[in-house]
This record gives C-alpha cells, structure tokens and sequence, in this order.
C-alpha cells in the first residue's frame, strides 16, 4: 500500500462534516409474497463510516440497493429517500443516471472489473459517462491509481493482478468522479486477510483525509466494530 498522505490534487476535504446527508423513511421492498425491508428508517451522515451487519437473508444487500438508487423501494406515499434534501425517488431516469454517475460511487464483494481493459481502463468507465474528457479522465485516474499504490499496474489487465490489487481498482473506479458517497457491498469477502485488512483501513484513511462517506455491508465483525456507526439487520428491519 502507498503512503496514502500523498498527493491527489483534484480532491478536497468535504466540509462541513457530520451534517444530515441521506434520509430514509419507511422503506418497504417485497418481492413477490416475500417481504424483504419492513419499514426501514435511516439518517447517514456525511464522512461517516457505517456498517450494515446481519444474518444472510435480513435484507443488507437490498437496503444498501435502494440507497444507492440501483433499486427502488415499493411504491409507499408514505416512503421518502433525500440525499442533501433533494428527493431522489422523484428524479426521471435520466437525471436519476445522472445522480448516480456523479454522486454515489459502489465498491462489490466481485469488483466486475472488464477483462478486456486495463487497470486505468476501468477506473476510467465512469468519468466517461460523465463525459469527461479521454486526456482528463486518464489523468485523474492515474492520480487515484499511484494514490493507492498502483501506479506501477496502469496498463494492466485484472486477470494479472491480485484480488487485493483488482479491488484497488475498483476502489478507484468509484472514486473517480469525486462521489460524496461510496456504497460497498461486501468489499472485502473475496480477499486474503491481509488484503481485506489494507482494504478496511483504506476506507478509513480515505474518510480522513478526504471526507468520504462510507456506507458498506460486510460479515466481518472485527471491521464492523471499527465503523463510527455499526447497524444491525434483522428480518428487514434495523434493530
């Protein structure tokens, strides 16, 4: 791992920290006769840490979804999810792609690098969409890749690099169009643990420097502790 103090100059502290950023109210999810969240209420925090635990089947992966606008909640006049007061379940599905392009960056347990491309490739994909320019987005991704201790793997493709590596790249992928929240779905779970122990504690030092809010699912408890916020799911519900 690099020393992680060096630079990435396009990056600021975000502040004020610690303010409201994410509100969920009363958010319901069925599939089929299966009720998955049963009202579920959420105040997230910008440049918080949060840890979604649970059995498998309490509904993590599902809330962590609709939080992240990759899924929606069950039609509910009484069911509401604003991030910085604006209310995303209104958003048209252009402007809510838009929202998510820009705003929200998401870490998975398979990082679902493309095979084809190489590292800085991927951490790319997404400042394209924004449509940022080529000579732009691969500056700013070599920036976050040599951040991260990458620097040497750029023209590299996932199948030649370790999973620690290959999640580092995702890392940066998400990281690329500057979110305000990154959501992460059992980062750490396809890692060796001296890897998911790098990984853990990048997701700290990135919260310090930067004021990143995470926003992640996990199994392992020994991390959970570490969050600021560790949340408890049982039966679609917190608790």
């Amino acid at each position: 791992m690099s020393n992680l103090d060096s630079s990435y100059p396009n990056k600021v502290l975000r502040i004020p920290i610690f303010e409201t950023m994410i509100v969920a109210k009363n958010i319901f999810k069925n599939y089929g006769n299966v009720e998955v969240l049963k009202g579920v209420d959420l105040e997230i925090k910008s440049g918080e840490v949060i840890t979604i635990v649970g059995a498998s089947g309490a509904g993590k992966t599902t809330l962590l979804q609709i939080l992240g606008t990759l899924d929606n909640p069950d039609n509910n006049t009484n069911s509401s999810l604003t991030f910085n007061n604006k209310n995303i379940l209104r958003l048209k599905n252009k402007d809510l792609a838009k929202f998510r392009n820009e705003e929200i960056g998401f870490i998975f347990q398979f990082h679902q690098l493309l095979p084809e491309f190489t590292a800085i490739e991927n951490v790319c994909i997404p400042a394209f969409i924004k449509g940022v320019s080529k000579k732009e987005a691969y500056e700013k991704a070599k920036e976050i890749l040599e951040f991260l201790g990458l620097g040497h793997r750029l023209d590299h493709k996932p199948d030649s690099l370790s999973g620690g590596e290959q999640q580092r790249v995702a890392v940066a992928r998400a990281l690329i169009n500057d979110p305000k929240v990154i959501f992460a779905d059992e980062p750490s779970g396809n890692l060796d643990s001296a890897s998911a122990e790098n990984l853990h504690q990048l997701f700290f030092k990135l919260r310090d420097q930067f004021g990143q809010t995470f926003v992640i699912v996990t199994h392992n408890n020994q991390f959970a502790d570490m969050a600021d916020r560790k949340i408890t799911m049982a039966d679609g519900k917190l608790i």
